[in-house]
C-alpha cells in the first residue's frame, strides 16, 4: 500500500488481540444480566454449536468473560430484553439486534445458497407454517407432527416438509427463533417478536462492509483482510479498498510484528498507544468455538499454537482427543485438555491433558485445576440445560 508499517513485537501483537476480545480482565463486562448483552454487542457474535461434551459453546464463550454468567441471562436477553437474536455469520450465531439490519440482503439471498436443501420447499408450504405460527403463535419443531415423512435429498435435511418450510422461512428472515431450551427451538414471526411494524431496511454493500469492518477491529484489535473476512462474511477484493481508503484517511496504520510474514495487518492509530499488561496468573479454558480459537490459521500465528478440533477423526487419528479446549494463561497457550463432563457422577473429566510447554511450571498445574473446579461449578449448577 506504500505506507510506512507500524512495527510492534508479538508480545505487544497477542496483547491488543486478547484485549480486544476482553480476555485480560476479570470482569470486562460487569457481572449480572446486563453483562450479557454487552457481551454479544462488544464480540459481535457468539457461535451456537449443538455439541454437549461439556458446556455448550455460546455458554461457554460467554461464562469466559463474565465470571458470574448464568444461563437464565442469555435467555433473558434472547426472549425477554429480545436485544439479541440468532442468524448465520460463519456459523450459526447470536447477534445483536441492532445490527439486523445488516443481514436483511442475506436473508433475502441466502437461501439460494442451500440449493437442493430447500428446493423442494413449495411456496405453499411455506404459506402453510407461517399461517400457523400466525395464528397459533410460537411454534416448534416438535408440535410440527402432521407431516409425511418423506425420504432424505440431503444430509442435513428434514424428512418432514413443515420442518424444513420452517427452516426457510428463519433463513429468510421471516421467523426468528425466539426462545431456546436446551437445544429445542421455539419460532415467531419476526416481527412479532421484536414488536416492529415490518423488517428493517436492508443495509447497503458498503454499509455491510464497513459494519464487518468495524466489528472486526473492535473485537480483535489488529486485522487482517482474512481475519474480517472469516467465513466467507464479506468480499476480500472490496474489504482490502475500504482498509485502503482508511489508511490514506489516516484512520488506519499498517502494522507488523515479529512471524506475521507476509501477513499485512492494520489497527487504529490509537490502539497502538494503549498500554497494555496480560497477567500470567489469569487462566482461561476456551471452547474449541471461541472467537479467539475458531480462526485457527490466526490463532497459529500469533500464539504458535496449532488448534486440532478432533470430535469427527476417528480415535487413532486424534492427537489432542476428542472435545480438546486450549488452556490460556496470560498471554500463551500452555496447554490443551480434552474434557466430558459425566453429569451423572456430576463430575469434570480431564480424558487427557497435553501440555504445549517443554518445562510447565510447578505451580501452573494447580492454576489450571482450580480453573477446572470452577469451570465445573458453573457446568453443573443446572444439569437441565
Amino acid at each position: 500500500m506504500g505506507e510506512r508499517s507500524a512495527r510492534i513485537s508479538r508480545d505487544c501483537a497477542k496483547a491488543i488481540w486478547l484485549h480486544a476480545q476482553r480476555l485480560d480482565g476479570e470482569a470486562p463486562f460487569g457481572g449480572g444480566p446486563a453483562a450479557t448483552p454487552a457481551a454479544v454487542r462488544h464480540l459481535g457474535y457468539v457461535q451456537i454449536d449443538t455439541i454437549h461434551v461439556i458446556e455448550r459453546s455460546h455458554h461457554h464463550i460467554l461464562y469466559t468473560r463474565i465470571p458470574d454468567y448464568r444461563r437464565e441471562h442469555l435467555d433473558r436477553a434472547q426472549a425477554v430484553q429480545r436485544c439479541i437474536f440468532e442468524y448465520w455469520t460463519h456459523a450459526l450465531s447470536y447477534l445483536p439486534v441492532e445490527d439486523f439490519r445488516y443481514y436483511v440482503r442475506a436473508m433475502r439471498n441466502g437461501p439460494q445458497a442451500h440449493g437442493r436443501w430447500f428446493a423442494s420447499v413449495t411456496t405453499g408450504d411455506l404459506r402453510k407454517v407461517l399461517a400457523r405460527v400466525r395464528q397459533g403463535g410460537t411454534l416448534t419443531i416438535r408440535d410440527i407432527d402432521d407431516d409425511v415423512l418423506v425420504e432424505k435429498d440431503h444430509p442435513w435435511a428434514s424428512r418432514k416438509p413443515s420442518k424444513r418450510a420452517l427452516q426457510l422461512a428463519f433463513f429468510r428472515g421471516l421467523v426468528t427463533i425466539s426462545r431456546r431450551t436446551g437445544m429445542l427451538k421455539s419460532y415467531d414471526l419476526t416481527a412479532r417478536h421484536f414488536g416492529w411494524e415490518r423488517l428493517p431496511r436492508a443495509a447497503t454493500q458498503q454499509e455491510t462492509l464497513s459494519h464487518v469492518l468495524e466489528r472486526a477491529l473492535r473485537s480483535q484489535g489488529l486485522v487482517s483482510v482474512d481475519s474480517v473476512c472469516y467465513g466467507g462474511v464479506a468480499s476480500r477484493p472490496a474489504i482490502r479498498r475500504l482498509i485502503e481508503t482508511k489508511v490514506r484517511r489516516r484512520e488506519l496504520v499498517p502494522v507488523d510484528f515479529e512471524g506475521a510474514g507476509a501477513c499485512q495487518h492494520w489497527a487504529r492509530p490509537e490502539t497502538l498507544d494503549l498500554e497494555l499488561e496480560t497477567s500470567s496468573a489469569r487462566v482461561h479454558i476456551l471452547s474449541p468455538f471461541d472467537p479467539l480459537v475458531c480462526q485457527r490459521k490466526r490463532l497459529n500465528l500469533f500464539f504458535d499454537y496449532e488448534h486440532r478440533f478432533e470430535a469427527y477423526l476417528p480415535p487413532p487419528q486424534r492427537v489432542l482427543g476428542y472435545f480438546a479446549c486450549p488452556v490460556l494463561a496470560g498471554d500463551r497457550i500452555v496447554a490443551a485438555l480434552d474434557l466430558k463432563t459425566d453429569r451423572a457422577a456430576r463430575q469434570l473429566r480431564v480424558q487427557k491433558w497435553t501440555w504445549m510447554l517443554k518445562r510447565p511450571p510447578r505451580a501452573l498445574r494447580g492454576t489450571i485445576e482450580a480453573a477446572l473446579h470452577s469451570f465445573e461449578r458453573f457446568q453443573l449448577a443446572r444439569a437441565d440445560t
